[in-house]
């Protein structure tokens, strides 16, 4: 029971994460809570602007979604292959382990949690690829012979801040394979790395230099803002 549950220990950890985390945001903005405002910043001066800018941008989103994606699925298969190699692996774990021997059917349940965490990660991508393409045709059709209403630009901005957000659970995904891989050293290793691995992950998102830097972002440019709607009122 216990190596079961230090086998999918990451996964769990990586499902627990997805959850408590918007949770989390409801007190303290992350970073990608505190991006998407930049997001809808660039959806507002994309309306008043008819340049190749913005496609560009957008193209460098989906090319790097896509190429993820793509990895995921090259993931996938190897770790079919691996399950066609399994007495060379049990073989190369009598040597890498240290503290215990594995089961045949100890390392088929873990590398079918790998297996799932590959498959999540690929779908979560593949859904971002599609989210950012919609994106796109709807920043496309942008009518620039006309003032784009608040309601429209926030549509369009949500739009990307839910391709970022599958983003980021890909990502995720790719993190928490890492003390995956390290519960083939030891199943105490694993658990080791995944809860470091969170850590690591909620100090990016909450308490990171880049989270403070796109904070004073947004505070500058909220306060820039303030300033011009102040200015318009007193030429009122």
């Amino acid at each position: 029971m216990t190596s079961l549950l230090t086998s999918i220990f990451p996964l769990l950890a990586y499902l627990a994460y997805n959850v408590i985390v918007p949770q989390v945001e409801k007190f303290r903005p992350s970073l990608s809570t505190i991006m998407n405002v930049q997001r809808r910043r660039w959806v507002a001066h994309a309306t008043r602007r008819e340049t190749p800018f913005d496609a560009i941008l957008s193209g460098n989103l989906m090319g790097s979604v896509s190429f993820l994606a793509s990895t995921s699925v090259l993931l996938v298969l190897a770790v079919f292959a691996v399950y066609g190699q399994l007495p060379t692996l049990m073989e190369a774990l009598d040597t890498l382990s240290f503290d215990r021997t594995y089961s045949v059917l100890d390392v088929q349940i873990h590398l079918a949690t790998l297996l799932t965490m590959f498959v999540l990660a690929f779908f979560a991508f593949t859904l971002s690829l599609r989210q950012f393409n919609h994106f796109c045709i709807m920043l496309g059709a942008l009518d620039h012979d006309r003032v784009t209403s608040d309601e429209e630009i926030d549509a369009i901005a949500q739009m990307n801040a839910l391709g970022a957000r599958n983003f980021n659970s890909g990502i995720r995904a790719y993190y928490f394979s890492i003390p995956a891989v390290a519960w083939f050293v030891s199943e105490w290793v694993g658990v080791a790395v995944c809860l470091a691995t969170v850590l690591v992950l909620a100090h990016r998102e909450f308490f990171s230099s880049a989270h403070r830097s796109a904070a004073s972002a947004a505070l500058i440019a909220a306060r820039h803002r303030q300033e011009q709607a102040a200015s318009r009122r007193d030429n009122l």
